[in-house]
């Protein structure tokens, strides 16, 4: 074993998070600290103080639950059980600690404190387990940790021609000199005709782009959930390292994978529509293929391209496949829900359309499936197997494809909702993302 090797396995910062014995360990030590919280001397305590702090980490549990879910409403299907009930368990810490405070001495009261912040540190721990959003430290780090670099010029004078019974790979030869690594550059993509205020997107481009003759590689537009960041696929889910896998088995070769903005804000919902909101469908099938045309030397027509995106923004990518078929010709969905949401079709048509269903109705995909066939369009759709809320809405999704005519699979992952089922099922998609768009066989 190397000394590198050595060096990598016991960087702090690459330790499992979600797994394993560190947050076997913040789960026992939580415990233990609540516990040791709840237990207290004299009658007062045990009659009063105790039953004071239940009833006051309940009553504000209730009230960030009325807060989030029924006034402030983030989240169109509601904030998860598990994220609200280990809420409740780091509240009850705060509290505990916070009667105890007023018969403390000053080192008891730091010592209180201390047993509160483990308890609040094994809630955080068991809601990143949940979703999987920081694996390790790394990726927590990893807005810090990232290298971008500037855009890889637009043109080179030559490019390789790839006949019609062939695929990429079957023709491309990479140069001696081909870098191991793409690259990730953050980029602005205007809403020219949209009229959208995006946040800046992030663009992967495999090690082959660099390449002179260029191989014209097929494209990948890839959306996050909400809420969400543009460059949630590189700094959580680690699309450039898992593309780069994948070209080291390929000579190069990867898809070019853009990431724009939907949302507008992390909090923000546009349902991917055109409507009152935005005009989210013109800026996604429009202004982003227009800015990736002017801007990249790509594969084009839409039998190239591909759209996919977790929860709202596989939902958002359905939509395209069905609403813009001429633009994209595959589409990958992961836990996306069966139609575009504010949490009601009421308040979802009310707000997009000022209750017009009929308006709704001529954009929603299922709706829009039932009325057209696409023969020719390739559909991925995963979900995690414990997925209670989006598992059944991505069953009924399965069937409407079906019935559509598209080249479908569904595919079921390990886990819930959340990076724990987006981070394995990109790379478990990679390959297939490659075969629909031409660039292997």
């Amino acid at each position: 074993m190397t000394t590198l090797t050595l060096a990598s396995r016991w960087n702090p910062i690459d330790w499992h998070l979600t797994e394993g014995r560190i947050p076997h360990a913040v789960l026992v030590l939580g415990w233990a600290a609540l516990f040791a919280l709840a237990v207290g001397r004299g009658r007062s305590w045990w009659r009063v103080r105790l039953p004071a702090a239940l009833f006051t980490a309940a009553a504000l549990s209730l009230l960030l639950d009325v807060v989030v879910d029924g006034w402030w409403h983030p989240f169109p299907e509601g904030t998860p059980e598990y994220v609200t009930w280990w809420i409740a368990v780091a509240l009850l810490g705060f509290c505990l600690a916070g009667y105890r405070f007023r018969r403390l001495t000053w080192r008891r009261r730091g010592i209180a404190l201390g047993l509160s912040g483990l308890v609040l540190l094994m809630a955080a721990s068991e809601i990143n387990i949940g979703f999987g959003q920081f694996p390790s430290g790394r990726v927590m780090l990893a807005p810090w940790l990232t290298k971008t670099d500037g855009l890889v010029p637009a043109k080179v004078g030559q490019t390789v021609t790839v006949p019609p019974e062939k695929v990429l790979d079957e023709v491309w030869r990479p140069p001696a000199d081909l870098p191991t690594k793409g690259t990730v550059s953050v980029v602005s993509i205007p809403g020219l005709r949209s009229g959208f205020k995006a946040r800046d997107a992030y663009v992967y481009l495999p090690p082959a782009y660099q390449a002179n003759p260029r191989p014209l590689l097929p494209v990948v537009v890839m959306l996050t959930g909400q809420p969400g960041e543009p460059g949630d696929w590189v700094l959580r889910g680690q699309l450039n390292e898992r593309m780069d896998d994948f070209a080291a088995q390929h000579g190069g070769l990867a898809p070019i994978v853009v990431m724009p903005d939907q949302l507008g804000s992390t909090w923000a919902n546009t349902l991917c529509l055109d409507s009152k909101i935005a005009k989210m469908q013109t800026y996604l099938a429009s202004d982003v293929p227009f800015w990736i045309h002017q801007n990249l030397q790509t594969a084009t027509g839409r039998k190239s391209w591909a759209v996919g995106g977790a929860s709202m923004g596989g939902t958002c990518a359905l939509q395209l496949g069905v609403n813009a078929p001429d633009v994209y010709g595959t589409v990958l969905d992961m836990s996306g829900q069966e139609e575009p949401t504010l949490g009601t079709r009421e308040d979802t048509v009310k707000a997009a359309y000022d209750g017009d269903g009929k308006k709704f109705d001529a954009v929603d995909p299922l709706q829009v499936m039932a009325r057209k066939k696409f023969p020719d369009t390739n559909v991925a759709l995963l979900v995690g197997e414990t997925d209670a809320e989006f598992k059944p809405q991505m069953e009924k999704v399965y069937q409407a494809v079906q019935g559509a005519g598209m080249k479908a699979k569904f595919e079921l992952m390990p886990g819930g909702h959340g990076w724990v089922v987006f981070r394995p099922g990109i790379v478990q998609q990679v390959p297939w993302l490659a075969r629909q768009t031409g660039l292997t066989r």
